[in-house]
This record gives structure tokens, sequence and C-alpha cells, in this order.
């Protein structure tokens, strides 16, 4: 058993130390996720860094969408004792002041991607509900996060061009997630083979000037919410309750992809209310990051004993290429309260919309 620098804080939560998690699953994980974008459909950047302490790997990405190039940058390591060190290889997340503000950067590097950006939070961040899944015998999410909208300010090079990122117009959330959820080489299907599953899933953290609303929702085959919650936040009050939120989207003939969606709710005592939620620019969060699509590069997957650092990218232009967009969308999202709703001043708002529609569903006859 090997000590690392936190044992020297007051923050144990079992008699271990705090390299190891309390539990044995493989599949425990400790990620960041964050999303930056200029409130337009020009671009859309994605980083994410995650431990998995029972896998002993550490690795991290990041993918921009802009115009129909797909460029990811992603980085994986042996996470070793010391469970602080948030670096792998070219990136790093530095927290600033806990809860508030960090800075994420991925250093210059062959592969036309890197940034230096700071983080400062604009709600507090908010804990959501348990996410727990247990299917066919096996728990498959048993994980907490947290959830924050914010602002930027830094630098974007892609190509060797370098972009400016200011608070006044470079949007974005983040969150922090840990827990259980399926990572590392795939196992043995076992009774998994009788049914893949569903997943119906919607995500919404959206900003407006003065307040965000975060929204999720999650169902089974049979249409049962897996997973919801609502709340409107502000900066200097409590949050809002919204009730239970409705979902409706509106799918491109033929596919499963969203182009309008209307997100109702219903705060309790309050007056129901909906907003119009347009995804603007997709991006296919599953291709080359580390999601679930490649073979060779899962999220936890094992690479090595050396540091491995790895650049792919794609143009949606391409046929095979854009063949491969498939799977969880990440999209900047437009957001606008419905007439007549309040906060009428509230204007246009910002913000991630990420949604899946994987296997059955109730909205999806036969």
């Amino acid at each position: 058993m090997t000590l690392s620098p936190l044992d020297d804080y007051p923050i144990h939560q079992a008699p271990e130390v705090m390299r190891h998690v309390t539990t044995s699953d493989r599949n425990f994980y400790d990620r960041y996720y964050f999303n930056a974008h200029p409130c337009s459909d020009e671009l859309m950047l994605i980083i994410g860094m995650g431990q998995y302490p029972n896998l002993g790997v550490m690795d991290a990405f990041a993918v921009v969408r802009r115009g129909p190039l797909h460029k990811v940058v992603r980085a994986s390591r042996e996470l070793g004792a010391d469970r602080m060190d948030t670096t792998v290889g070219p990136f790093r997340v530095e927290v600033i002041e806990g809860l508030k503000r960090l800075r994420v950067v991925l250093d210059d590097n062959e592969h036309g991607l890197a940034f230096d950006l700071t983080w400062e939070g604009t709600i507090p961040a908010t804990l959501e509900p348990p996410h727990y899944l247990r299917w066919q015998e096996r728990v498959v999410f048993d994980s907490r996060r947290i959830a924050q909208t914010g602002r930027w300010t830094g630098t974007i090079t892609i190509d060797g061009e370098t972009i400016e990122a200011t608070p006044d117009h470079w949007w974005g959330s983040r969150d922090r997630s840990w827990g259980i959820r399926p990572v590392g080489e795939p196992e043995p299907p076992g009774i998994q083979v009788k049914n893949a599953g569903t997943f119906y899933w919607l995500y919404t953290p959206m900003q407006f000037e003065d307040h965000s609303v975060l929204c999720i929702v999650q169902e089974d085959e049979k249409g049962r919410r897996v997973l919801e919650e609502a709340t409107r936040v502000w900066p200097d009050r409590e949050p809002e309750y919204l009730g239970r939120p409705e979902y409706l989207p509106t799918y491109a003939e033929g596919t499963r992809d969203v182009v309008e969606a209307t997100l109702r709710f219903a705060p309790p005592g309050g007056t129901p209310f909906e907003i119009r939620a347009t995804p603007i620019l997709p991006v296919h969060l599953m291709v080359g990051t580390g999601y679930g699509l490649e073979p060779d590069w899962k999220h936890g997957m094992y690479q090595g004993p050396e540091l491995k650092v790895q650049g792919v990218a794609y143009d949606v232009r391409k046929p095979d290429d854009a063949a491969r967009m498939w799977g969880m969308v990440d999209a900047v999202g437009r957001y606008e309260y419905v007439d007549g709703a309040e906060p009428t001043d509230a204007g246009t708002g910002f913000g991630l919309f990420e949604y899946w529609a994987l296997g059955p569903h109730p909205s999806f006859p036969g």
C-alpha cells in the first residue's frame, strides 16, 4: 500500500489511503468535463480528463468542431500514486479556486490543437441527483455529479490560428462526476447479450445573462424515468425547483437527430412555462474521445507503460468520415423562453444540448 500527498490532508472517508477508493468495482471513475463556445455555430470545444483508480489509468481528450472539421487530441498514462497530479502529457487542469475558477491547458503539440483557458463559474456549483441504474443484475451507473455554467478567458489555437476567448461571449458549462459507469477494456458480455438496452437521454445546462437552467431527463425502454432534475439557478439567491421536466423533441425525418425541442417546466406553486431549444452545432462526443466507439481507445483503457499522445481528425464533408458521426451528441444549444414565459427579459440563452436516443423507446413506434 502506497501513500500519496493527499494522505497528509484530513480528508479521509474510509480506513484506506487516499489513492484507493472504497469500492473494488473496476468501473470506478473520477472525471472533469468542460465545454466552450462563442454563443454561435462557429466552434465548440469539449475537454475531458479522468482517473480510473481500480484500472491504474488516467487519460484526457479535447475535441473541437469547427465547420466540417472534427479534430481530437487525446492522451493516456499510468495513474501512479499521486491522484493530485492532474497532468496527462500536454494536458493539465489547475484548480485555482475550488468550485469557482479553474485553468485548463493543452500545450502545443503536433496535432494542431492547443489552448490555455481559465474558467469562472457564473452560478454556484450545483449538486445533481444520484445517478443509479441496475441493468440485468449489474450496477451500470452509481455516480454523483456537480454542474456549473460559466465563462472563459484565454486562447485556443487550431492549425496555427489563435482565437481569443473573452468572457463577454465565450460561454460554456462544466461538470465533475465520480462513481461507477462503464469504462476500460470490454468485459465478457454475459447476460448482456440478451438485450443491449436503451439510453434515452437529455442534458441541458443552459445559461442566460443573469441565471441558468439545469435540466436532465433519462428514460428506460418503457418511458419510465430513470433520472430527472430541473432547477433555475441564480448567482445570488436560492435555486428554484422547476418540477418534473417534459422533453418534446422534433427529429429530422428518418433519423434520431434532434432539430428542435420544447422543454416544459411546472414549478410547484408557480406558473408553468416552456423553453425552446435549438441545437446549432453538433459535436459527436463519442468519436475519437474514448466515450465508446473506437475499440483501441476507451476511457480507462490501458495504453501501456509509456505516455501515449494521439491526434485524429475527420472532415464531415467526406462520406466515410460523416458515417462515423454517431452516438451521443453534445451540441451548442440556443435557448429561448417561449412568449409570455417569465422572466420576460431573459433574452436568448446558450449552452449545452446533449442528447442520445439509443434503442427502443415509446417515442419510436416499432
